[in-house]
């Protein structure tokens, strides 16, 4: 048993051949993972990682699960750079990295727009042809992991559809489950019977296995998970103490030197719904937004470095109060605010001890 699959707690031999075939490619590895909900595709992808980084000194990691993204808060679509081992931690714990390039889809689910969500992953895979394919001192290139969602039905079948005929991978592994009906068609499925394309397709089961050595379903409490990564993601605004418990951490935000951000000089963006104009300021307050950065644009789509949490805004003075991780000298860059769906965990809300949260005392300037 080799050191990386002692860091997971089960992984299958064909887990194991399927990785090593990706890696041990002759050339370099563009790799998609595929499968519907809860068939193991974002362990495998660690797990795959972890095997590449054997192999590569770095590799590229394609995000487009917006429900249950893998580096990033909920509602990103990101590209990741990763150096060094994922599986150190527990993998129950989020692992929060800062991507090369991302972008705030504002949603849980691609169903809302599914134009600007595919726009959004050919634009950072571009962004990866263009920077990573190729390395300056070799003609190896970086290899890429693409890691999919498990909405394999209706739309979301035909959106990964475009995303595979988009990327054209070099390998695709295709995860399967028990319950037939639920995996995706046999076969390379997203190519018409006359186009001719080298692909390897990889088909292996789900890991999770019942007492009948069948693969299983493992229900997640999906909004649960969803609020344990932004509760990681705002987590990096305390670094300088000890917060072991979320209420701890409830009660540090509150009282945490906001940002004090001109609201003359911010773009605001509503992602999926329409806000009057006379209540745009009003439906900013208590909510989480994408942090965009105009003058950083690649192919007319600005970047996006990062989440912030409105606490406040003082109408008199014309000022939000944002708090966020994201460091002041980047901050400083920022001019597009975008409001997508979502939301403050409701356990970051229940502070009693304050007058109030949103409060416009002690705050740092970004201008």
């Amino acid at each position: 048993m080799s050191e990386t699959e002692r860091k997971l707690p089960y992984v299958p031999d064909e887990w194991s051949e399927a990785a090593n075939s990706v890696a041990c490619s002759f050339i370099t590895p563009v790799a998609l993972v595929c499968g519907p909900k809860n068939s193991g595709k974002s362990t495998f992808s660690r797990f795959l990682v972890e095997v590449l980084l054997q192999r590569y000194k770095q590799v590229v990691y394609l995000d487009t699960d917006v429900g249950q993204p893998e580096f990033t808060a909920p509602g990103f679509i990101s590209l990741t750079l990763l150096d060094k081992s994922i599986l150190d931690s527990d993998l129950s714990i989020p692992c929060v990295k800062t991507p090369e390039r991302c972008f705030f889809f504002g949603d849980v689910s691609s169903k809302r727009d599914p134009k600007t969500y595919l726009r959004y992953i050919f634009t950072l895979y571009d962004y990866y042809q263009l920077h990573f394919s190729q390395s300056n001192e070799s003609k190896t290139g970086l290899p890429l992991v693409v890691n999919t969602p498990g909405w394999v039905k209706g739309i979301g079948y035909d959106m990964l559809v475009d995303v595979l005929g988009y990327v054209s991978p070099t390998h695709v592994v295709k995860i399967n489950i028990s319950a037939e009906p639920k995996n995706l068609p046999a076969g390379l499925f997203w190519l018409d019977r006359n186009h001719e394309e080298t692909v390897n397709l990889i088909e292996i089961q789900s890991a999770y296995r019942d007492s009948l050595s069948r693969s299983v379903l493992i229900q997640k409490d999906t909004r649960l998970m969803r609020d344990v990564r932004i509760v990681a993601y705002f987590r990096q605004c305390i670094r300088d103490k000890e917060v072991s418990t979320v209420k701890e951490l409830a009660h540090e935000l509150a009282s945490h030197t906001p940002y004090e951000v001109p609201i003359s000089i911010m773009k605001i963006e509503h992602l999926h719904f329409q806000i009057p104009s006379s209540e745009v300021l009003y439906s900013l307050n208590a909510t989480i937004v994408g942090l965009g950065v105009s003058s950083d644009v690649f192919e007319d789509l600005p970047s996006c470095v990062g989440l912030g949490m409105v606490r406040g805004i003082d109408m008199e003075k014309g000022v939000l109060y944002i708090i966020s991780p994201i460091a002041g000298h980047i901050l400083q860059k920022v001019d597009i605010l975008l409001q997508g769906l979502i939301q403050i965990p409701t356990c970051l809300l229940e502070v009693r001890e304050y007058r109030s949260p949103y409060i416009s005392t002690n705050v740092l300037a970004t201008s």
